[in-house]
């Protein structure tokens, strides 16, 4: 092994990745997935579709890392170049798979039922000096190639593709060629607290960690995750990080939510699927993100009924039963209303317990007494009811999620103390 081992490059290829068309969610899952294997990713680089710079990129990326993964460029358009660009930089012939052929025949024939280009069975053209990785989610075969003691894999950009190509293949083979270091990650999830401030509150926890042992802060829409990654070959270190997991759970006590690498949804759905109860939802300003989030769970049926989104007066009032005259004296943004959409959807669906949430958005809509980012939540459990009043300050999008995260752990709150 070199000084190189274990180390990865990640190269994600594509002009929309640069102008911000296309966001890079690629890189980010392939570095977990990475680390999580003992691998850990050395540079991440974009580059356009651009021959040159492409080239460049991997003989940058392969002195420093042993390891190159890259994603995109592999389509049956012009603009793709990836697939004759590595078959040059590797010295090879372009041939026919014969199983990516039958692959692309498969989902033109018997799957999508329609007619194929000659562009869409030249997706089964593959370098004859390379590994053929099959896609079992698409069209574009993946690659391994080999050279100087490096190995790179070529996957689809297209993030489900790539996905199916890491784990089936990719990952397996890797963990297999590699004598990999263990890892131990733990994780906690806090809420209602800073990033800042939990620093400051945990400063001497973290200055005493072990040199093994590393501490990272992963803050995201008012919640921050605490991992703790122990690396090494100490036949003791598993234990270790366990000792030292759980006095940083016994420092952040007030405000720990759950002590595994869980989203704020799950945590709930798991409450909910314990206590064997139900939940419905009144939005506005979340317009169905809380919805949707509440559903990306798995077996969300068990607990969740369904849900209202009530974004105009005459909805709320209609079907939710807000008093005319409450909007008209307290606004549609505010705590009477709230707490009697959630009373109102609870009633309607016949739910256990229910959320429901207005505020203003932005980038408009704001005044002098309620400014963009006001929001109010409530929940309501039979004839309990809790309400809360929040101020955000970023742009839609942002608020709308912070707006959701912050009912969620409302809502886990209201679940816990009832």
């Amino acid at each position: 092994m070199n000084d190189k081992t274990n180390l990865a490059s990640i190269i994600t290829i594509g002009d929309e990745l640069l102008i911000g068309q296309t966001i890079d969610t690629n890189s980010a899952w392939m570095a977990q997935k990475l680390n999580a294997i003992g691998i850990w990713v050395h540079r991440r680089v974009a580059v356009g579709d651009g021959w040159d710079d492409i080239w460049t990129s991997l003989n940058e990326e392969s002195a420093h890392s042993s390891i190159i993964l890259i994603t995109g460029g592999l389509g049956p358009t012009a603009d793709d170049i990836t697939k004759p660009l590595l078959c040059s930089y590797f010295g090879g012939s372009m041939i026919t798979d014969p199983g990516a052929l039958a692959n692309v025949k498969h989902i033109f024939e018997i799957v999508l039922k329609r007619p194929m280009l000659d562009r869409n069975l030249r997706q089964a053209d593959v370098p004859d000096v390379c590994t053929v990785i099959q896609n079992s989610r698409g069209t574009a075969p993946g690659m391994w190639f080999e050279k100087n003691g490096v190995i790179f894999v070529s996957m689809p950009g297209v993030p489900h593709e790539m996905k199916g190509m890491m784990e089936k293949d990719v990952l397996p083979s890797l963990q297999s060629r590699f004598q990999l270091p263990p890892v131990h990650h733990r994780t906690l999830l806090t809420a209602g607290i800073g990033e800042s401030f939990l620093a400051e509150r945990i400063k001497d926890f973290e200055s005493a960690l072990p040199e093994n042992i590393k501490l990272a802060y992963l803050p995201n829409y008012g919640m921050v995750r605490l991992r703790l990654t122990g690396r090494g070959n100490d036949p003791d270190l598993d234990g270790e990080v366990d000792r030292q997991f759980q006095q940083l759970k016994d420092q952040v006590a007030d405000v720990l939510v759950i002590d595994s690498d869980r989203t704020m949804q799950d945590v709930v759905g798991g409450l909910l699927r314990e206590k064997k109860w139900t939940l419905a939802t009144a939005e506005s300003c979340t317009g169905g993100y809380l919805a949707h989030l509440l559903t990306s769970i798995p077996g969300s049926s068990d607990y969740y009924l369904g849900g209202v989104v009530s974004y105009a007066n005459s909805v709320k009032t209609g079907m939710l039963g807000v008093a005319s005259e409450l909007i008209s004296t307290h606004g549609a943004v505010s705590r009477e209303t709230v707490e009697q959409m959630a009373i109102g959807v609870m009633r309607k669906l016949g739910a256990d317990l229910a959320i429901s949430t207005s505020g203003i958005m932005g980038p408009g809509g704001g005044s002098t007494e309620k400014p963009v980012g006001t929001v109010w939540i409530a929940v309501a459990y039979h004839d309990k009811v809790a309400s809360q009043h929040f101020s955000f300050r970023f742009n839609r999008e942002r608020n709308i999620e912070l707006t959701a995260q912050n009912g969620l752990n409302m809502l886990r709150k209201m679940i816990l103390s009832a």
